[in-house]
């Protein structure tokens, strides 16, 4: 089976084309194309969305034809074709199925992926599967080490699933393929929005994350530092599994207009972001292990953008494997931490296992009226197909 999958939540123009081999089952990602937009974001300190739109609009195509061109399947390359039309005629033999994220997101950004996707499965006759941004995430852990077609992964479930990036930052039980609780998200900012806009205070530039980062490690070379720099961790303590990081971006604030001086030193930065990040890091790890432990869950998935930062990825698995039930700790390479089309595809064919389970799907026209272009919508604020939330008060009965 492959599938072509389409990404454009908010600035990363992606496609991606994924083989899957049945006996023995197989993996490929054959191409993952992003076109990021960093670069056009960074003048106005994040992201504008009308300029997102835009600049999906000019990406989307030749993004779509670098992933056909590195697909080396089949002996071709699509620039051997001469004409477009003997493209679309080869791609429509060979594509089984097409995976779009339909949301959460920008829903400027959003629409630009979808249409496209809708316009390929119109002219090839395909299936078109709409996928949840942050399942994509999930599903992103299971890259190269899903054992068989069937996703059955020993001691998974249950699972507790860390997902925190720019626009996001929830804990989620994973109780199956498909079956999650909502136990914990923001109330304000997310992490990496508190990221952003902290290093925006320390004129660090877009995107916030890495820069955090870069100046953290630089801060792990100095041995004395004559600044002292301690941020609050807030709710850490909190009896639910909630978060907020409103109150550190307030706490940075404040800091750096009390101590202008010191602010323009670089050893001050460095300091400052050490602690920034050492704060959100303590805050997303105490409740992800709390959320293990309640949970007695078998595995912590550590996913989303943020995942990629080094020192939250070594402090949570430290802390998973100091756990006396042992979980199984997953998280995504780093390349497809940030949003790619590889994790949607990934995701996608999740779905297309599920459904012909419940459907007992035998042919691809089946499969192509239930997952019929027609009636796939953007939605940009999509949760993820949660079937139950538990609250404060039920956790506090507990």
């Amino acid at each position: 089976m492959i599938i072509l999958a389409i990404e454009t939540s908010c600035d990363e123009t992606a496609a991606s084309v994924i083989k899957f081999t049945e006996k023995p089952f197989k993996i490929e990602i054959l191409s993952n194309v992003v076109s990021s937009q960093i670069q056009i974001h960074r003048a106005f300190g994040g992201i504008v969305p009308e300029v997102a739109a835009r600049v999906h609009l000019e990406k989307i195509l030749p993004v779509l034809k670098q992933a056909f061109a590195n697909w080396h399947e089949y002996g071709h390359k699509s620039h051997q074709f001469a004409k477009i039309r003997d493209q679309i005629r080869e791609y429509s033999r060979i594509i089984d199925l097409i995976a779009v994220t339909n949301g959460p997101g920008l829903i400027t950004s959003l629409l630009v992926g979808v249409e496209v996707a809708k316009t390929l499965a119109y002219i090839w006759q395909k299936p078109l599967m709409p996928i949840n941004h942050l399942e994509g995430h999930i599903y992103a852990c299971f890259a190269s080490q899903i054992p068989n077609s069937k996703f059955q992964i020993p001691n998974l479930f249950p699972a507790v699933c860390l997902i925190v990036s720019g626009g996001h930052t929830e804990l989620v039980l994973m109780k199956d393929h498909g079956r999650y609780e909502k136990i914990g998200q923001t109330r304000d900012d997310a992490a990496g929005e508190c990221f952003d806009k902290t290093a925006k205070l320390l004129n660090l530039g877009y995107p916030g994350g890495p820069a955090i980062a870069a100046q953290a490690a630089k801060y792990r070379n100095i041995e004395i530092s004559k600044y002292r720099v301690k941020l609050p961790r807030p709710m850490i303590n909190s009896n639910d599994f909630d978060f907020s990081f409103s109150g550190l971006k307030t706490a940075v604030l404040y800091k750096v207009k009390s101590e202008k001086r010191k602010a323009k030193s670089k050893e001050y930065i460095r300091t400052m972001c050490a602690e920034i990040q050492q704060a959100a890091v303590d805050v997303l790890v105490a409740k992800t292990i709390k959320a293990a432990r309640e949970f007695k869950s078998k595995s912590v998935i550590l996913c989303g953008g943020v995942a990629a930062n080094s020192a939250l990825r070594q402090q949570l698995e430290t802390k998973v494997n100091n756990l006396i039930t042992k979980p199984q700790f997953w998280v995504p390479p780093k390349n497809l931490c940030t949003d790619n089309a590889a994790m949607i595809g990934l995701a996608g064919y999740f779905k297309f296992i599920k459904t012909q389970e419940h459907k007992n799907i035998k042919t691809k026209n089946e499969l192509s009226k239930i997952f019929n272009w027609r009636k796939i919508k953007v939605d940009p604020n999509l949760e993820i197909p949660i079937f139950s939330k538990i609250t404060s008060r039920q956790l506090a009965e507990k």
